[in-house]
């Protein structure tokens, strides 16, 4: 890969956000508030602070005008913004494969519309490299999300999705990096899964089974706001940010404690 083309990132924001309703019959759940800023700031905030400026939305038909009202080019963000339409809900690596051309050979930095990310570290190489990198966090309810298996050495050896009997308590969070490949991978060789549709998870372990998919741990807190009881945790973290007197009174260091427990 030429290390100096230019770093492009995809938020994927199609999804139906069923757990959402009747929010969600009105407007997608990515542009629901988190305490005075619609949700999908978040995401543009996590892509910029990796340095990425050219970012592709992918969100569907019905709500795109939605998008573009609040978002516009994204001068106002101090980066350029793309629209793909997904048609169909299809899954996560069918939305994926509608911003193919946006990427035109680049590296894949890929971020579901509704993860929220207090920080994100990562090496340089991650980048430019032809790995695949997922973002793993430890939390204590391992059962709710898809979770890492790992070896003694730390290397994840396959993914499963909400286990009743989880093997570790590394949740994937929903930032990926993909090598390009990826495409080929969706297009030619990606069944769908006994839902009918294009699992991310089938994506990391085709990457984990040729060796080549990193992990890296994410440092802050990390939740997935797409339901009620997160979406109101992830509002009240906002608040205190935005105004550290917002709940004068308040052990904050306390209320953080159990708002980023997950």
């Amino acid at each position: 890969m030429n290390t100096k083309q230019k770093l492009k990132g995809v938020i994927l924001a199609a999804g139906r956000g069923t757990r959402l309703r009747p929010l969600t019959e009105v407007t997608n759940k990515i542009l629901l508030p988190v305490f005075d800023r619609p949700m999908i700031a978040n995401s543009i905030d996590t892509l910029t602070s990796l340095g990425i400026k050219d970012i592709c939305v992918v969100t569907s038909k019905e709500h795109l005008s939605g998008f573009m009202r609040f978002l516009g080019d994204g001068s106002n963000f101090g980066v350029k913004f793309t629209y793909v339409i997904q048609d169909r809900p299809l899954g996560i690596s069918h939305a994926l494969m509608q911003a193919e051309d946006f990427f035109k050979g680049s590296k894949v930095v890929t971020i579901l519309g509704d993860n929220l990310f207090e920080r994100i570290e990562i090496p340089k190489r991650a980048l430019t490299d032809q790995e695949a990198y997922i973002f793993l966090k430890e939390v204590k309810y391992p059962h709710r999300f898809g979770i890492a298996n790992m070896d003694k050495m730390g290397n994840v050896i396959g993914i499963e999705e909400k286990p009743k009997k989880p093997k570790t308590h590394y949740a994937v969070t929903g930032l990926y990096i993909f090598p390009n490949d990826v495409f080929r991978f969706v297009r030619e060789e990606q069944k769908p899964s006994a839902r009918g549709e294009y699992e991310i998870t089938d994506v990391c372990n085709h990457y984990i089974k040729r060796m080549k998919l990193k992990v890296l741990k994410v440092s802050g807190y990390w939740l997935d706001t797409g339901t009620f009881e997160s979406l109101l945790k992830a509002s009240i973290l906002r608040a205190i940010s935005m105004n550290p007197d917002v709940l004068k009174g308040t052990d904050k260091k306390a209320l953080i404690k159990i708002l980023t427990k997950i």
